[in-house]
């Protein structure tokens, strides 16, 4: 199975969200545990990757987000445990793969490239969100193109 991760999810499993309390650390760690058995998507263009780097040490500590991403940084040439999508640039959109709806105008640029590569590997992969609430207040209409698991529903500003 594939599986695409927002970058926040690999923060709060390092306890770098302050909001973030026990079972949502716990539940980012289970997920980016679970997507070690299962095959991490990415773009073509390491957009993902290098947000990634941004926040996570490629020497696996100290936190259980950093031990993944050390994981991913020793993988990322194999296809079994990592794969880059094809995305192509947009002027407008960010992504061509980004749907071209009107209520998704003022979904988070930076969070584009993660829908897209969802929807250009034709898998249906859900999308693993832990603290972004703009996720939450766009789900109505991005369940119409991708899957989204929320693991941390008590951060999004409205009750799931």
């Amino acid at each position: 199975m594939a599986v695409v991760i927002d970058t926040n999810v690999l923060i709060t499993a390092n306890e770098k969200h302050p909001k973030a309390q026990g079972k949502c650390v716990l539940a980012c760690i289970q997920a980016l545990e679970e997507a070690m058995a299962d095959t991490v998507l990415m773009d073509n263009g390491r957009e993902i990757f290098d947000e990634y780097k941004r926040h996570c040490s490629h020497k696996g500590q100290p936190g259980s987000g950093d031990a993944f991403f050390k994981w991913l940084w020793d993988r990322q040439a194999m296809l079994q445990h990592c794969r880059e999508i094809d995305i192509t640039p947009h002027h407008e959109k960010v992504f061509e793969e980004f749907p071209d709806d009107k209520q998704l105008e003022t979904f988070d640029k930076s969070d584009r490239k993660f829908v897209a590569v969802a929807i250009a590997s034709r898998e249906n992969p859900p999308i693993k969100n832990a603290s972004d609430s703009d996720w939450w207040h766009h789900h109505e209409v991005l369940k119409k193109y991708v899957k989204i698991d929320f693991l941390c529903p008590e951060l999004m500003t409205t009750t799931i």
